[in-house]
């Protein structure tokens, strides 16, 4: 029978819950258990694809084209399984689900209620996984802090599933905040037990409690934790703040933490093979000599969780390279022509990443152009590679009034537009060109030296696409379409080939990037970046 983890937080948000269970994944994994994993966000929007990064980091994309919580790009990065439609569920989804099944009549004239119709449309998406999966082990990671409201049905819906199951079957996992004072040099262990009484009234005792802290902890706070909160000694976890984040599996393991956790499940497996993992974060920790700087140009580097897969690709590579990765957040805004050449001065490579809307184009039009003008490496990603095809047409194919039809409708050169049949009137959510699709690479491309191959799967996250109308006009002034939808309808990928590395993808190869199995273009970027 599938066993169900479930994972909460108390105290503050941002405690690290979803690396916990990114964590616990890849050591139960280890194990040679077959792991999935989900997060339950208590926000009414019904995903994230319509939030603004500022509000909620980057957005990530499963293979079947969900829009997801970042987190999940935790899951995917530690775990290495793909995760699906069913790894995120909101309250907004939720209620859509419940309203469109009572406009169905599907609930025979029932008063539809919180109980039972919104726990148990939650339950059957934490139980579809396990089903859809055939997973010995579902992770559920619940959004938020406990006593939020948002989150009250959530938690009852969980509370119900380990009844369901059996308390043998589930296990709820509390990951709380200890602070340190430094007045008194010592941990507070109250914030604790105030969050585990709050989890207690609403019918579930955690399991395992796991203490998130920024300096080690006594041994005095582990035994009045377990006391108090009601635990065995063991099952009280230290989850000390660590400079690279890869090292958590490891450190959590040297608490018994999967063993506990195989214990309190009644699972029988073999001792975790973690000499893959521990060899990846040795290579991650090895003292470097050599860095390479990288321009990462964006409109939303005020939060760098708004490209946190981009930056995390970016260091996968550089661990590949054994070189350190210095990532200058530069806000594109902010680049004019007068000072473009001192702000991009020194560095060895430039990406664009995604990105929607007209604000801050220009200055990313300006750093492609100091890139292909300078010969410094450039990857352009999604809107990045849009970018690049409007730099080239205005300034080498003279096209000087080309850009979009995002930027600008009325534009009389759009060599980026919509998607054939997709139109201004539609709904923004949901409707983009989501999830993986194939790609013909050219021989002798950069592309096909990149992947070894001309056949590739990637995923997508955009609406507007290279006008191919504007095919025959770009390709003699030299830029190389590199890579095409099957059908030869699409262009995926444009660059130039005479260059190191100057490539500009439709897609998000940063969602496939994993710290032992770096992206092959970013493979790329950063070994052309550090020939430099």
């Amino acid at each position: 029978m599938t066993k169900y983890i479930f994972v909460t937080g108390g105290v503050v948000s941002g405690l690290g819950k979803g690396i916990t269970a990114a964590s616990l994944g890849r050591l139960l994994k280890a194990r040679g258990l077959k792991v999935a994993a989900q997060k339950l966000d208590p926000y009414i929007n019904v995903d994230p694809g319509t939030m603004s990064p500022y509000q909620h980091g980057e957005v990530y994309v499963t293979e079947d084209g969900a829009e997801t919580d970042l987190d999940l790009g935790h899951y995917e990065r530690f775990i290495d399984e793909d995760l699906n439609k069913f790894s995120n569920l909101t309250t907004g989804k939720v209620y859509w689900n419940v309203l469109n099944k009572e406009r169905r009549g599907e609930y025979l004239g029932s008063t539809v209620q919180v109980i039972p119709h919104i726990t148990d449309e939650i339950k059957e998406f934490v139980y579809s996984l396990g089903k859809k999966t055939s997973a010995d082990v579902v992770i559920t990671e619940i959004g938020g802090t406990i006593g939020d409201i948002e989150s009250q049905p959530f938690i009852e819906a969980v509370r119900q599933i380990s009844l369901e199951v059996g308390r043998e079957n589930s296990l709820f996992i509390h990951v709380t905040l200890v602070p340190y004072l430094k007045g008194s040099e010592e941990h507070k262990s109250k914030p604790t037990q105030h969050s585990v009484k709050e989890l207690q009234g609403m019918g579930i005792n955690p399991n395992i409690i796991v203490l998130r802290c920024d300096e080690h902890l006594e041994e005095s706070i582990f035994k009045k934790i377990s006391l108090f909160c009601n635990v065995k000694p063991d099952c009280v976890i230290e989850n000390y703040t660590l400079p690279n984040l890869y090292e958590a599996p490891l450190m959590l393991e040297r608490s018994n933490f999967s063993e506990v956790v195989c214990r309190e499940l009644g699972l029988k497996t073999r001792e975790p093979d973690l000499t893959e993992w521990s060899e990846m974060v040795d290579k991650v920790n090895r003292a470097r000599t050599h860095c390479v700087e990288i321009g990462l140009v964006g409109k939303y580097v005020g939060l760098h969780d708004a490209y946190l897969s981009v930056a995390e690709a970016l260091r996968h590579a550089g661990y590949y390279h054994n070189v350190h990765v210095n990532i200058h957040w530069i806000d594109s805004e902010e680049i004019r022509p007068d000072n473009v050449d001192a702000m991009l001065f020194g560095l060895d490579g430039i990406i664009v990443p995604g990105g929607f809307g007209y604000r801050g184009i220009e200055g990313m039009i300006l750093a492609t152009k100091y890139a292909r003008e300078n010969g410094l490496p450039f990857f352009g990603i999604c809107l990045g590679m849009q970018i690049s095809v409007i730099e080239y047409a205005r300034n080498v194919a003279g096209i000087k009034d080309a850009d979009s039809g995002e930027f600008n409708e009325q534009c009389a050169h759009k060599v980026i537009d919509f998607m054939p049949g997709q139109s201004d009137d539609i709904d923004k959510g949901g409707t983009l060109r989501l999830g993986a699709y194939p790609c013909v690479i050219k021989e002798g491309t950069t592309m096909e030296k990149c992947y070894g191959t001309t056949d590739i799967s990637e995923r997508h996250r955009h609406r507007y696409e290279f006008n191919n109308d504007y095919r025959e006009t770009l390709t003699k002034c030299g830029l190389i379409l590199s890579g095409m939808s099957p059908d030869g309808k699409l262009v995926e990928t444009v660059e130039l080939t005479d260059r190191p590395f100057y490539v500009g993808v439709q897609y998000h190869p940063e969602f496939k990037s994993r710290p032992n199995k770096p992206h092959p273009l970013f493979k790329g970027f950063i070994g052309a970046a550090a020939q430099k």
